[in-house]
Order: C-alpha cells, then sequence, then structure tokens
C-alpha cells in the first residue's frame, strides 16, 4: 500500500473509531467527554453526539461506501457505522440522538445526510428498512426548524437532496433558495459570502462549496437550470481549492483566521473533494495536493495535546487550546476534522495515491523556484 494511503488510513481511523465504536456498543454517550467553553456543558450536551456521528461519516463515507477495499479495518468500521446508525434512531436506546430539541440538530442532521449520500449503496441501501424508515423521519422532522441567512439555508437542501435520493417526496424549493441565493453571496475571486457579508473565515470550505456540489450533483438534472448551477458551483470550487492550497505554508500551517477554527483540517474539504471527484484544477497535480494535505493533516492531527488520554479530540488547532472555541463548540463539533480524508475514497491505484509526492506552491517558491503569478478568477 502507498505509505501515504496507509499514514492517511491511520490517521482517520484515530479520529473516527472512537465515536463509531462507542455508538455501535451503545456507549457513546457513556464515554465521550463534552468539552466546550464553561459553563455551556448542559446546553451542548443536547447536540454533541449527532454532531460527532454526523460529521465522521461526512468525512469517511467515500472510503467505506467504495467496494472495491475490503481491507478489514475498512470492513469493520462500516459495520459499526451501521449499527451506529441504527443506535442513534432507536427510540429506546441509551445512543438515541436528539433530531428534535433547539436548531443546532438541523445541522448535523444535514452532516448525516451528506455522509449518508458519500456511502448511499454500500451503507444506506444496506441497512435494516426500519432503521432506513426511522432515519427518514428523523431528517424530515428537521423540516420544523428555521435556519439563518447564511450558510445555513444548505442544511435545509442537503436533507432535501438526500430525500430525494432516497425516493422519499422532496422540496426542490429549499435547494433552489439555498443555490439561488447563494449565486448572490458570491463575492468573486472563487469565494462566497457567508449571508450577505463577506467573512474571512474557512465556512466556505466547511460548508458552502462542499454541499452546494454534493447538492447539484444529486439534484442538477431535477432543479430549474441545474447544469448551469453546477457549472458556476465548479468552476467557483475549483479556484477556491487553487486558494486554499496557496494558503498552506510550507510546514503544513495555514493561516488560523475566522471562527471554527478547531474544526482543524476539515478546512481543507474542497481541495479533498475535488481530488475524489477527479475535478482538481490543471494548475494542481495529484501528488502535489496529496503532499499539501498530507502536510496539513499532520500538522494539525499530531501536536500533543490533540486527543486526551481516551482518544477523543480536544478543543483546539494545534493541540489543546480550549480557548479557541466558539460558545456553539464542543467535542462533538471538532469530528469535521474528518473531512479532509475524502480522497480515501479513491482506489489505491488512483493517480492521486500513485504520482510522486510534488512540492505545493508555498514550499515552491519559499525555496526560490520560478513561477507564474497567481490570477483571480474572472467572473
Amino acid at each position: 500500500m502507498n505509505s501515504d494511503r496507509a499514514y492517511w488510513i491511520d490517521r482517520a481511523l484515530q479520529v473516527v473509531q472512537p465515536v463509531f465504536w462507542n455508538l455501535a456498543n451503545g456507549r457513546l454517550r457513556k464515554t465521550m467527554p463534552i468539552e466546550c467553553l464553561p459553563g455551556r456543558e448542559k446546553d451542548r450536551a443536547l447536540y454533541s453526539h449527532l454532531e460527532a456521528l454526523g460529521r465522521c461519516l461526512a468525512g469517511i463515507g467515500p472510503w467505506i461506501g467504495q467496494a472495491f477495499d475490503r481491507a478489514p479495518a475498512q470492513v469493520e468500521l462500516r459495520s459499526w457505522v451501521m449499527d451506529g446508525i441504527a443506535q442513534a434512531i432507536d427510540p429506546e436506546g441509551p445512543d438515541r440522538m436528539n433530531f428534535e430539541q433547539g436548531a443546532q440538530p438541523l445541522v448535523d442532521a444535514a452532516f448525516l445526510a451528506q455522509g449518508l449520500l458519500r456511502c448511499f449503496d454500500e451503507v444506506w441501501l444496506k441497512l435494516d428498512r426500519k432503521v432506513q424508515s426511522r432515519v427518514l423521519q428523523a431528517l424530515i422532522q428537521t423540516r420544523g426548524m428555521q435556519p439563518g441567512i447564511n450558510n445555513w439555508i444548505l442544511f435545509s437542501a442537503m436533507i432535501e437532496a438526500f430525500l430525494f435520493k432516497a425516493g422519499e417526496q422532496w422540496d426542490p424549493v429549499r435547494i433552489l433558495y439555498a443555490l439561488r441565493q447563494h449565486e448572490q453571496w458570491y463575492k468573486g475571486d472563487g469565494a462566497y459570502g457567508d449571508g450577505p457579508d463577506f467573512h474571512w473565515d474557512y465556512y466556505n470550505g466547511y460548508v458552502i462549496q462542499p454541499m452546494s456540489f454534493d447538492i447539484l450533483n444529486v439534484v442538477k438534472d431535477e432543479v430549474h437550470e441545474g447544469e448551469r448551477l453546477h457549472a458556476l458551483c465548479l468552476s467557483h470550487m475549483r479556484r477556491y481549492a487553487e486558494v486554499q492550497e496557496r494558503m498552506i505554508a510550507s510546514d503544513g500551517s495555514f493561516p488560523p483566521i475566522g471562527r471554527s477554527i478547531t474544526y482543524r483540517c476539515g478546512a481543507f474539504q474542497p481541495l479533498a473533494q475535488l481530488a475524489l471527484a477527479n475535478q482538481l484544477p490543471d494548475s494542481l497535480p495529484p501528488g502535489q495536493v496529496r503532499a499539501a494535505l498530507t502536510a496539513v493533516i499532520s500538522r494539525t492531527l499530531e501536536a500533543p495535546g490533540t486527543f486526551n488520554e481516551e482518544g477523543w479530540l480536544q478543543l483546539g488547532l494545534a493541540g489543546h487550546q480550549p480557548s479557541l472555541a466558539e460558545q456553539y463548540i464542543s467535542t462533538g463539533s471538532l469530528y469535521l476534522a474528518s473531512v479532509v480524508f475524502l480522497p480515501l475514497g479513491l482506489d489505491g491505484d488512483h493517480a492521486f495515491w500513485t504520482e510522486p509526492r510534488q512540492p505545493w506552491t508555498s514550499r515552491r517558491i519559499w525555496n526560490g523556484e520560478d513561477m507564474a503569478p497567481d490570477k483571480a478568477l474572472q467572473r
């Protein structure tokens, strides 16, 4: 096995195994800590477990969703995921999750839906029918939650896209509203506002571009101007990925700007997702992207204090830095870091894994290589 791929699998398992093993065995509430800002423990305990499930599945879905990789670790993890989903929606189970109370469940029901789309054939279609019915009921319940006028409207749209894929009644209006609104919020050069205003943060990477891309991959033939919106989304995302790659410093660090920085390497989801989709821009060879993302994974997940003694992620970006967390962040939130592992859904023989490592842009320029200047994406 390619050494980088083996490293990615080891790191991915280090992140998600505690969540899925404990959930599959009905022990997630009993064992997962709820680390958050002081005084927020009771509130975040309502949501943290669904956060961990949805975000881990969104990241690891493409790997366990592939039939080609029958490595024991993949097969075992898929089994835990399926058992864990059953536990999460068992109304009498110890790990029954909250899909009804508050507004936060809309967010992580959407990540759960996104994760299920990413492993649809190998996980969703093979779940017990009773489990499927309960998941669908839980997702439909979130329709009563009103999203904010920002990236949250994509959470509603993601759930509707999954319902369509699953053969359920769906609402195209929620999807078109989210997509058209983000078209209005486009700020140029591959970046969207999080609502009407631009924010210097990584929400283009955490939510906006990846969810738009996945939604349109599902419904582009079903909604008005779907093909145009899909082409526009891809064009913007490819430019955004170019910018992201240039933000990775020679040591794998990146600018600690904006909110939710404790999602660590999850900020680079667009770059990982385009690699998975074979849609990287020509300026970014797969071997270069793999090297850059490997550096980010190492920088953010190997820092001392990233995990506690029991193996759970702790608040921070480069180790344990609890003051970096906002009031809405707790242990479960941190598992959005797993979305950096999307390329594990590519076969080990794919060019992403087999091309020789190449230095990424920051390394090349700061080592003195003569390169062409960066250029903005024209509208």
